[in-house]
Formats: structure tokens, sequence, C-alpha cells
């Protein structure tokens, strides 16, 4: 791989201080991931029901989509560093005012409303900045980056839990709330575009397809790879989050595993959730999108193939298809950033990432009900596992079609 040649000898080492800074942020956002901690302690709080205490979470993810949305364009008119540092006060308050809740109502607009469309703004912008500071090797730097959001809950749950042993859900909102609030403006402080002439001087040696590097966002709409990204990337995380969603009820009602030994298994595949992110960013940057796309659906395929096939006590078929289906949800968060950064350039990746990521929003909450349907309709959630492979198949020939390099 060529390396950088634009870049002088200082910014080509400064440039590696964005992924630390990165993960950290993304440690902080992706505790989202971590609410199951909060769900019974919130139940019996509130004395509310599981689907009431799922309400803000729902909204959470909803906000955040709908917030990427919206901030794309802020990052180039109020600079990486001011969105990150507004996008960080509005979580650590969201988080904060979560503590001070009386129902869950209240919650639902303080943590999912508040705190997710935080994260909205926020989440964007240092995948952003990394892209344009490492346009040789957009995928690997952006999954590195990420690894933060898909490990967060492997440290933040345990973190989480412990406050709530100790102080109650509410405190623990606030504790929580007051460390981002610290956290994420501090680390905002050096994020910043690198010259816009390096980088486009810098992509043109890289890449021979200049054109494809001043593609607006209304242009981007009028072509075909941005609907076969954007459906690929639904299907990628509907599949991924129905996984999550159902992780533990899973090896509680088919597996017949205790509810700690699958609390363990999520810390478990939390890791795999992490690793999916640089290792599909790198399988991105090297074999293209359309190539890292058909491995991921292959795996989901392969997975939930093999957890059709699961029965009480089959917790090695478990594992390796839990681990795996949280892999390709990782592999997903990566390969649609860099994708849009391949497909449609740097200039306007903000704002054009931000229409992409509209999909995770959408598989979301399809992924929610669809799961939850079919365990009302047939009474196990063995059966999820049908749509699941069937999207995949689906999720493939979208890809064959619509993500070719000689598509327009």
């Amino acid at each position: 791989m060529k390396k950088i040649k634009v870049f002088g000898m200082a910014a080509e080492k400064g440039r590696w201080l964005y992924i630390p800074l990165g993960i950290i942020i993304f440690m902080c956002l992706g505790t989202v991931y971590s609410w199951s901690v909060f769900r019974k302690p919130l139940e019996n709080l509130f004395n509310i029901g599981a689907t009431q205490s799922g309400l803000p979470y729902m909204l959470f993810l909803a906000s955040y989509a709908i917030l990427m949305l919206i901030s794309g364009g802020f990052i180039d008119k109020y600079t990486p560093k001011t969105t990150i540092i507004i996008g960080g006060i509005v979580v650590g308050l969201g988080w904060i005012l979560s503590g001070y809740a009386w129902n869950i109502n209240v919650l639902s607009i303080t943590y999912g409303i508040i705190a997710g469309g935080g994260v909205g703004i926020v989440y964007g912008v240092p995948i952003a900045v990394i892209s344009k500071w490492f346009p040789d090797k957009k995928g690997l730097a952006v999954g590195l980056t990420l690894l933060g959001f898909g490990l967060s809950p492997f440290v933040t749950a345990p973190l989480a839990k412990w406050l709530i042993d100790f102080y109650g859900p509410l405190q623990t909102f606030k504790i929580l709330g007051t460390t981002f609030l610290v956290i994420v403006p501090i680390l905002a402080l050096p994020f910043r575009f690198p010259n816009e002439q390096v980088v486009e001087e810098n992509e043109s040696s890289i890449k021979n397809d200049s054109k494809s590097l001043d593609i607006n966002t209304k242009e981007m709409l009028q072509t075909s790879k941005f609907y076969g990204l954007w459906i690929c990337y639904a299907i990628g995380t509907l599949t991924g989050l129905m996984a999550i969603g159902i992780t533990s009820p899973v090896g509680e009602e088919v597996i017949k595993l205790d509810s700690k030994t699958t609390a363990l298994m999520v810390s478990l595949f939390a890791i795999f959730n992490g690793i999916g992110r640089p290792l599909f960013g790198w399988l991105t940057d090297k074999l293209y999108p359309l190539k890292a796309s058909i491995i991921s659906y292959i795996v989901i395929m392969l997975s939930s193939g093999l957890m059709l096939m699961a029965t009480e006590g089959t917790v090695l078929l478990y594992v390796l298809s839990f681990a795996l289906l949280w892999l390709t949800l990782g592999g997903w968060l990566a390969i649609a950033p860099t994708a849009t950064a391949i497909f449609f350039g740097l200039k306007y990746y903000s704002k054009n990432y931000g229409f992409v990521f509209t999909a995770y929003g959408v598989g979301a909450i399809l992924g929610v009900l669809i799961s939850g349907i079919f365990r009302d309709i047939f009474g196990s959630y063995i059966y999820v596992f049908i749509p699941m492979f069937f999207l995949a198949i689906a999720g493939l020939f979208v890809a064959l079609f619509l993500l070719r390099e000689s598509n327009s």
C-alpha cells in the first residue's frame, strides 16, 4: 500500500493520536449497549414490564440515527471540535437528567431522545475526521476507532452494574453522565480536519478515479450504489441488532443455560463485536466493499443456519453462531462508513454518511419488531433465525447487483 507523501513527518505521526482519542469517546457513547444492566432495576423501581423498560433504548437508537442525518452538515460549518463538544454536553446532560426521572416516560425523553440525540451529533465526527487523515487506510483506521463502541459493554456493563448495586440506577445515571460531560468535550479539543488541498492531493495519489472525490449528497442520492449500500447496511444492522437483542433469551430458553452464564457470554460476544470493526474495515480496504459485504452475508447465513439446528445443551454451537453474528454487526459499522468514502469521496463525507446511516435506525427498529413478532407467533426465539437466513441471501444479491465497481 502506498505511503502518504503529502503529509509531513509530524502530521504523519500526529494523525495516529486521533484513533485512541476516538476509541475513548466511542467507549463513552457505546454505553447504550449496556442498557440491559439497567432494565431490571428500573422495572422494579418504576413497577413496569419489559416492554416499557425497552422504550428508552429504542428511542435512543432512533434519535441517534436521526441526529446523525441532521448533524452531518454541522461538522463542516462549526468544525469537528465544536460539534463533538456540543454533542458531548448533550450526551452528559441527557444521562444526568435521567437520574432525576420519576417515571419511564420521563426517562424515555431524557435518556432516549436527549442522550441518544447527543450520541447522534458526536458519532459521525471522529469517523469523518479520521477518514480524511487516513485516506490510504480508511477502513482500518475507522474500524480501529469504532472498536471503542463495540467493546464499550465489556467495560461499561460491569461498571454500571457495580454502581447500580451500590447507588441504584438513578444515581448511576448521574455519575456516568457527569463523567461523559467531562471526558468527551476535553477529548474533542485536538479534533480538526487536515487541509482540504492535502486531502484531495492525497486521495488522487491513492486512487485514479478522481471524479469520485466530489460526489455531493444530491448526486449521491441519484446513484444505484447509494441505494445498494443503504439496503445492505440496513440488512446487516437488522440481523446483527436482532441477534444482540435475543442473545440472552436464546441462551436461556433454547440452550438452557443459566442467567449468569449468558451474561458472561454477552461480555465475550462484545469482544467479537469490537474486533469485527477493524477486521471488516481492513477487508473493505483490501477487497473493496462488494467482497467485504459478500463475506459478511455468508457468515450470517452460516451462523443463522447453524442456530436452526441448535437444541438444549449445544453450547458450542450457540457460542460460535452468536460470536460470528456479533462480529458481523461490528463489521457493518466499519464497512458502511468506509464504503461511503470509497464510493462518494471525502469532500462531502460528513453529510453523505449521515444519509447512509439512516439505514442503521431502520435496521434497529425492524430487528426488534421482527424478533418480537416471530417469538410471539411461534413461541420460540429459534424461529427468528429463519428470516435472518433469508435476509442474508437478499443482502447478498443486492450487493452483487448494486455494489459492483462498475455501478454508477
